[in-house]
């Protein structure tokens, strides 16, 4: 069953009338692409900084508005009343039209996403793809939690983990998040993780994203402070959080740390 979809480009500046009037215009739904703060909505919506490249080149300064229009629907006239309707709001815009399969818009944002091999044992696999390999897949569903891309950060937190978990570990992970490090951790032979952030959606989502994996029986997530919530000692501390980088060399000259010489030292960072 095919729809047509009408791609309209806007100015960043009138994305918010142009959505307006396409939403007026539109009986088969919109949906607007707009990448001008795509490291914010990551952060807020996926708790973790993984963004495929892709994505990240895409154009700051302008959005596209995708009208759908149901099979049997009259294009012309769409585009007529579009033209009217824009012309009369004093908004500049450039419009395409292309003729799409309904699954292909609903699951179109899944092109973005693919496997990636990180480090020497991890490899990171959309929950939808198969991927033939004999590195530990790490399994995510980006569109319920995070995408799958090469954030600097990011990857080097997950390729120290590749180097350093040799099995049996006790893992504290800070700011988890998506729960992304612990849960790579534990897929690496870790012995138990416990992560700790101060946003309960980031909380639910680990949670789920560890049931993805087959490990949430072995991953304790904890909403709050970490002065309050660690306890005890763990052989290895991830915390891919900005105030830290400067601590990071002394934290690998430590053999084991407890959660309050690590609140030491994130307090003076």
């Amino acid at each position: 069953m095919e729809w047509t979809d009408i791609r309209l480009t806007v100015a960043k500046a009138d994305a918010d009338n142009a959505e307006a009037v396409a939403t007026m215009i539109a009986e088969g739904g919109i949906y607007i692409e707009d990448y001008s703060d795509i490291e914010q909505q990551v952060a807020e919506i996926a708790h973790v900084d993984l963004i495929e490249q892709e994505l990240l080149d895409k154009p700051r300064d302008t959005v596209i508005i995708h009208m759908y229009l149901e099979p049997g629907a009259s294009p012309v006239e769409t585009l007529a009343l579009i033209q009217a309707r824009m012309e009369a709001a004093g908004i500049a815009y450039t419009v395409e039209t292309e003729g799409v399969e309904q699954e292909d818009w609903q699951n179109g944002w899944r092109k973005y996403y693919h496997p990636m091999d990180i480090g020497k044992r991890l490899a990171i696999v959309p929950s939808w793809q198969e991927y033939d390999t004999d590195r530990v897949k790490l399994i995510l569903d980006p569109g319920l939690a995070f995408g799958t891309g090469g954030h600097e950060t990011t990857s080097l937190c997950l390729e120290a983990l590749d180097e350093r978990v040799r099995g049996g570990e006790r893992v504290l992970d800070i700011g988890t998040g998506s729960g992304i490090l612990a849960i790579a951790a534990l897929k690496l032979g870790a012995g138990s993780a416990e992560g700790v952030d101060i946003d309960p959606v980031a909380v639910r989502t680990a949670g789920e994203n560890a049931a993805l994996n087959g490990v949430a029986d072995k991953l304790t997530v904890l909403v709050g402070d970490l002065s309050d919530k660690a306890s005890g000692k763990y052989d290895i501390i991830t915390a891919n959080i900005d105030k830290m980088h400067k601590s990071a060399r002394y934290l690998l000259e430590k053999e084991t740390i407890t959660g309050e010489e690590f609140m030491n030292i994130f307090n003076e960072a």
